[in-house]
């Protein structure tokens, strides 16, 4: 069994252009400069339509993280137990994700650097210490 994987939309083809590349892409405000994830069409900041993609530098911290032990996938059963972590980034958005390191030796706060993995069709951001 294959682990579920995300599919690419005309809304959010840039951000997994950019995960095929190994760049980790947000979206960026051009009216308050605000940096949003996940993707979306307005600006929840200052509600402004007119977003960017830019190149993000893919760094953050560990916000806080989950273990998982309980096979809620069947895709996911070579890989029990698995972290599930929420990511910080530097530009702001925080951003759910995995960070494949051992989970007993994950630290909220720690540094992280974006990585990439193949999810089906797509690239998807995985966490490392940085």
């Amino acid at each position: 069994m294959t682990r579920p994987s995300p599919t690419s939309d005309e809304l959010s083809a840039p951000f997994f252009e950019g995960t095929a590349n190994g760049v980790l892409m947000l979206q960026r405000c051009r009216n308050c400069a605000k940096y949003a994830f996940p993707v979306q069409e307005i600006c929840t900041n200052c509600l402004e339509g007119d977003l960017e993609w830019v190149e993000s530098s893919g760094e953050g911290t560990l916000h806080t993280f989950g273990v998982m032990h309980h096979l809620y996938h069947p895709g996911f059963a070579r890989d029990l137990p698995y972290n599930v972590a929420v990511v910080e980034l530097t530009e702001g958005p925080r951003m759910s994700a995995r960070v494949d390191a051992p989970s007993d030796e994950l630290e909220v706060g720690m540094e992280l650097k974006a990585t990439f993995e193949p999810a089906g069709e797509v690239m998807v951001p995985v966490f490392q210490p940085a």
